[in-house]
C-alpha cells in the first residue's frame, strides 16, 4: 500500500490521536497507579468522603458549576445527563480540558477510559471518584463539540486541610 492511501492516513491519524490524547490528559506520564497530578489522582471508594451530585442537562450547564471542598477529601461525583444529547465530566487544568477539547473537537466520538473522566448517554448516570491532594483549583467541563464552548464547565476549590 501506498502511505497517503486512505487506509494508511486513517491508521496515522488514529495514532497521533493516542498520542495527543494521552498527554493532553494530564494523567499517563506514568500510568494511572495512583499517581499524583496537578489535580490530585484516582480516588478509593472506601475512602470516600463526601458525595456530591450533579446532573448535566443540555442548557449546557452543570448543575453545579463551583464546589468546595478541603484538601485530603476523597469525592464521589455522582453524575447524571438529563438531557437528550451526550455528556461528559472532565476534570483536569485549564490547560488540560482545553487541549483535550481540540483533540474532542476532531474527534467527537472518543471515547475515555480514564478514573477522571466520564461520558454518559442520555438518560445515565455514572460516578467519579477523586481524592483531591493539593490546594487550588480543579477544573471541569463537558468536551464535547462545542459544550465547552457553551459554558459547560466548572471549578473545584481545594482548601488546604
Amino acid at each position: 500500500m501506498k502511505p497517503t492511501h486512505p487506509k494508511m492516513i486513517a491508521l496515522s491519524l488514529m495514532a497521533a490521536l493516542a498520542a495527543a490524547s494521552a498527554m493532553a490528559s494530564g494523567t499517563h506520564a506514568g500510568g494511572h497507579g495512583g499517581e499524583v497530578s496537578a489535580i490530585g489522582q484516582p480516588g478509593q471508594a472506601a475512602k470516600v468522603t463526601r458525595t456530591i451530585k450533579i446532573d448535566m442537562t443540555d442548557n449546557m450547564r452543570f448543575s453545579q458549576d463551583l464546589i468546595k471542598v478541603k484538601r485530603g477529601e476523597t469525592i464521589r461525583f455522582v453524575l447524571k445527563n438529563n438531557g437528550q444529547v451526550k455528556h461528559e465530566f472532565s476534570l483536569g487544568t485549564e490547560k488540560e480540558l482545553k487541549e483535550h477539547y481540540e483533540v474532542m473537537k476532531k474527534f467527537p466520538d472518543m471515547e475515555h477510559d480514564e478514573p477522571s473522566k466520564i461520558s454518559l448517554a442520555p438518560g445515565k448516570q455514572g460516578e467519579v471518584i477523586w481524592h483531591f491532594t493539593k490546594a487550588g483549583t480543579v477544573n471541569f467541563a463537558c468536551l464535547h463539540p462545542g459544550h465547552f464552548e457553551a459554558g459547560m464547565k466548572g471549578q473545584v476549590k481545594v482548601a488546604k486541610g
